[in-house]
């Protein structure tokens, strides 16, 4: 079994290193090649003794591959992404391969490509096209646009005799996909939540949380997409009884461009609300300060802008005991809804974010959450049950 992946970033190095424990420990599995960026083989070769990587091959992909594979022409990296799995696949003599991601090849599989008579399998991380079943779901233009390229897409796709399973970690398209012709290949797929680290160590920040007020934080790599802007215009909408009983935190590395518009909002917060305790930490933070921060948080905030698919720090916070403030838009609204995770709510709309954080400082933090079905919730997602299904596959 060959898996590919030409992206450094996000979950790979986790869900990999979840793929490689789950075979060793299990010698009937098959052997396992990766395909993935240097970096990736690095680490994983660091992290394993001789034992366990007898058993998997490490295929450090070439510089072009890797360019070609990231083109912002999406339908160029799609194609790049299958030729680049069918040379991997014929010099590594594997049967079968896995995608990590297949959102993007959904587009060379529709058209009936194939991998030279082996089987292709994958990952789909944002099907959309089922949102609008989703109880008061409503779609704008472009996203009823977008969601019908999906549909044809998918049904073509799934007509492709080399496709053999395409594992959804939305949990509720496998339902939608059994009106496809050959839907039956859609299966769900547990997003695994990250294993609590041996020895939580407390970072800086954790150190200098302030005491007695009810805390706020937003972490993750910080994109306009992930909401830490209108998070900002909504705090200054916040009565100053109420900023005066918070503290919010977000901590995680700023996307370049956003930095000076960050900046800008923090300074005029600072003088509209000056007894709002607010903290930007700017940099990449290991997952033992992440379990660190989100244990001394009271409340985690994925204030998402129409994000599609699901999100780790729903898993994060439900793990650890506390409620998330969402968006209500989509799968992770959904999941907050079902599983009472917290409250969720348009996170568009600056207002609606203030009169949320406003309610959560008032009520209590911990009557937004109920606290057995988000640890059951969490405990659902394990990473051994990620990867039965990923190699079951």
């Amino acid at each position: 079994m060959l898996v590919f992946e030409p992206d450094a970033e996000g979950h790979s190095l986790e869900w990999l290193r979840h793929l490689i424990e789950f075979a060793a420990a299990d010698r009937d599995r098959p052997s396992i090649s990766i395909a993935a960026p240097p970096s990736i083989c690095r680490a994983l070769s660091l992290a394993y003794p001789a034992e366990i990587l007898g058993r998997v091959e490490l295929r450090p992909l070439a510089d072009g591959e890797l360019r070609w594979c990231a083109d912002r022409r999406l339908w160029v990296a799609a194609f790049a992404r299958w030729w680049t799995m069918r040379r991997h696949l014929r010099e590594s003599g594997a049967e079968r391969g896995f995608f990590l991601s297949i959102d993007l090849l959904a587009l060379p599989l529709a058209l009936g490509l194939g991998a030279g008579g082996r089987t292709l399998s994958g990952i789909l991380f944002r099907p959309s096209v089922h949102y609008r079943s989703f109880g008061s779901h409503r779609s704008r233009l472009g996203e009823r646009l977008r969601d019908l390229r999906k549909e044809i897409l998918y049904r073509l796709m799934l007509r492709n005799r080399a496709l053999g399973r395409v594992l959804s970690l939305d949990p509720f398209f496998p339902a939608h996909a059994t009106g496809y012709a050959n839907g039956h290949k859609v299966e769900a797929l547990p997003d695994p939540a990250h294993p609590p680290a041996a020895a939580v160590a407390a970072g800086s920040d954790d150190n200098l949380l302030p005491r007695g007020r009810i805390v706020f934080l937003l972490f993750g790599y910080l994109t306009e997409r992930k909401g830490p802007l209108v998070v900002l215009e909504a705090l200054e909408r916040l009565p100053p009884l109420v900023a005066g009983r918070i503290a919010v935190l977000m901590a995680g590395r700023v996307e370049p461009g956003l930095r000076t518009r960050i900046d800008e909002r923090r300074r005029r917060l600072a003088s509209l609300l000056p007894g709002l305790w607010l903290a930007i930490d700017d940099r990449r933070l290991g997952d033992d300060e992440l379990e660190g921060l989100v244990g001394r948080s009271d409340v985690v905030l994925a204030p998402y802008q129409r994000f599609v698919g699901s999100s780790g720090v729903l898993l994060w916070a439900a793990r650890a005991g506390r409620p998330v403030l969402a968006q209500h838009y989509g799968l992770v609204g959904r999941l907050t809804r079902e599983h009472r995770l917290g409250l969720a709510v348009d996170s568009s709309d600056p207002a609606a974010v203030a009169a949320a954080i406003t309610q959560m400082a008032q009520l209590g933090p911990s009557s937004f959450l109920d606290l057995a079905s988000a640890q059951a919730f969490a405990a659902a997602q394990t990473p051994q049950r990620f990867a039965a299904s990923v190699l079951a596959a």
